[in-house]
């Protein structure tokens, strides 16, 4: 199977790859070694929006059993994605590739606010995007910030980066012999409960007709190769 030629991408990354080995916080190698996959991909023409996890910082949804309130957890997480996205932000344009950060949340020194037009209008000038502070609202996932990000800027596909290659039938990690899928259709990732986004996030992808890509992002030219339509991760679609 070959993909279709991507004019405008929107890419998930998790905010545990920032971390690398660390477990936490932000590797400056790591945000080195992202930027340069993303600047090649820029480079070829595509328009490329971005959206960061913040769980290398905090994960709002496990606040709860710490004796934090949901709420409050969630907007921790959301400011934990800003900071991801300024990092991010900061080692591309240390790589000459002009670079804006549009916030859900509102922090004028270091990000732009989101509204949807600009955003858009920051793409056909060939800038890079990063939506940060996920949806804005506290019970949303990074994924389904994806997601909606991905539908309002009219994205040809998400692309998944994770930490394995690809959508597997049980974790690899655990189990070295689970079998991994080359392709999917939305019905089945949710009548299998397949991990692949939250299912809001699936259930808005599959409402609108947008395919997700699922592919390990350790990979030198993995993304690359999305791009030159090479058959590379899982997709769904």
């Amino acid at each position: 199977m070959n993909y279709p030629k991507f004019n405008r991408i929107l890419l998930k990354l998790s905010g545990e790859i920032l971390a690398g080995n660390k477990g936490y916080g932000i590797d400056p190698e790591i945000t080195q070694s992202l930027a340069l996959k993303i600047k090649e991909v820029s480079k070829k023409g595509i328009e490329v929006g971005i959206v960061i996890g913040g769980g290398n910082i905090f994960r709002g949804i496990s606040s709860d059993s710490k004796g934090l309130d949901r709420v409050p957890g969630d907007y921790i997480g959301m400011m934990a994605t800003i900071m991801n996205s300024v990092a991010l932000q900061s080692a591309l344009e240390g790589l000459d590739c002009d670079t804006r950060v549009m916030s859900a949340l509102s922090i004028t020194q270091l990000a732009e606010p989101y509204i949807r037009r600009k955003g858009i209008r920051h793409l056909e000038k060939g800038r890079i995007v990063i939506f940060a502070g996920g949806t804005g609202n506290p019970y949303f996932s990074t994924d389904t910030a994806a997601a909606l990000r991905a539908i309002e800027i009219n994205a040809d596909i998400i692309i998944k980066g994770t930490k394995v290659d690809g959508v597997y039938t049980e974790d690899p990690e655990k189990n070295p012999s689970a079998t991994k899928y080359d392709s999917l259709t939305f019905k089945e990732v949710i009548e299998k409960e397949l991990r692949v986004m939250d299912l809001t996030a699936i259930t808005l992808c599959k409402e609108n007709n947008l395919p997700i890509i699922i592919f390990d992002i350790k990979s030198k030219t993995g993304l690359l190769d999305i791009i030159n339509s090479e058959p590379i991760g899982t997709t769904v679609s």
